[in-house]
């Protein structure tokens, strides 16, 4: 099998399929493109969502804490605790480790979650450090997104810019990125591994009722937007123009021959909104200091694309995401 994400076909025909569903709390199950399990005890509802990190090889005890919040965010979820699985190969260190869980823990401390427990294991089913995180929010059911209420016209957004979490990763791990980045632009790029958190938005999204969001996580916005149509049952169309990208990420892709569109992008969420409501959450993020870009709108038709000045593109199910063609 292709390094990656299982395809939604065999997601559905191997695992989806084999589930069964017999507890009354539980609302909503996992599925193409929906990250989380939402779950009602009585009162707020608990929200769930488990993450392996696999791509990187520097700060992964944050990227772990960062993408497994994110998850919950597309709920309008707070997130209360976080628990961690860490597998080891012989080769690594206790300062290897150390590092890993310090990093963990002050990210976790910014976004005011508890890491509360997990599994650390020493193994040779593994060459490098794995971390898989599992994160449990919890959220009021009068705030969380409504994917029903979704209609043709609703303004699809993002927040900040694609691909800023491959960017990172690469400027991280590629020892030949300073052949195309100097040292302004590396510089940058590193940062942006402190823009993975979407929680921000999302919280404020949860104000001006959000109907829908998807953080851009593997597969990148093309990713994402074919996963949302999956989950809406509508169709999307997206204006290639609007798709705010970073110049650095421009000049990385173009280097490595990668598509920004198609690289892994946490700390962008997509969102659906109603317009009215949009240009007030528009209004709002400005004022927070949060980028946020229409990019397009739900449309009647059941299919995903992007158009371009002369032509249009279909979107299918997504490969493997760019990252893997250049990281080890």
């Amino acid at each position: 099998m292709k390094i990656g994400k299982l395809k939604a076909e065999l997601l559905e025909k191997y695992i989806f399929n084999n589930l069964s569903s017999n507890r009354e709390e539980v609302i909503i199950k996992g599925g193409t493109g929906l990250d989380n399990a939402v779950l009602d005890f009585g009162g707020d509802l608990i929200v769930a969502s488990t993450d392996p990190i696999t791509g990187a090889s520097k700060n992964i005890g944050s990227l772990a804490i960062n993408v497994s919040v994110n998850d919950v965010s597309c709920q309008c979820a707070d997130p209360v605790g976080v628990l961690m699985t860490v597998l080891i190969p012989p080769s690594a260190t206790i300062d290897d480790l150390k590092e890993i869980i310090d990093d963990a823990n002050s990210t976790a401390n910014k976004l005011n979650v508890d890491i509360v427990g997990g599994h650390t294991e020493i193994t040779d089913a593994v060459n490098k450090i794995l971390i898989s995180t599992t994160v449990l929010g919890r959220v009021n059911k009068k705030i969380r997104p409504d994917i029903k209420s979704i209609k043709p016209g609703d303004v699809i957004a993002v927040s900040k810019y694609i691909g800023i979490e491959g960017t990172s990763i690469i400027a991280h791990d590629k020892s030949n990125i300073k052949e195309v980045l100097n040292e302004e632009e590396l510089k940058l790029a590193i940062s942006l591994s402190d823009e993975i958190s979407v929680l921000k938005e999302s919280r404020l999204a949860s104000k001006y009722g959000v109907k829908h969001m998807h953080d851009i996580t593997e597969g990148g916005l093309y990713g994402a937007l074919w996963e949302t149509g999956v989950a809406i049952d509508y169709g999307l169309a997206t204006y290639y123009d609007n798709i705010p990208v970073l110049d650095v990420t421009k000049k990385v892709s173009e280097f490595y021959a990668i598509d920004p569109m198609r690289l892994i992008s946490s700390g962008s969420m997509l969102m659906i909104f109603e317009k009215d409501k949009f240009t007030e959450f528009k209004k709002a993020a400005k004022n927070e200091g949060i980028k946020v870009t229409k990019i397009g709108e739900v449309i009647k038709e059941n299919k995903t694309v992007v158009v371009f000045n002369d032509k249009t593109l279909a979107l299918s199910e997504p490969s493997s995401d760019e990252l893997y063609k250049i990281i080890d």
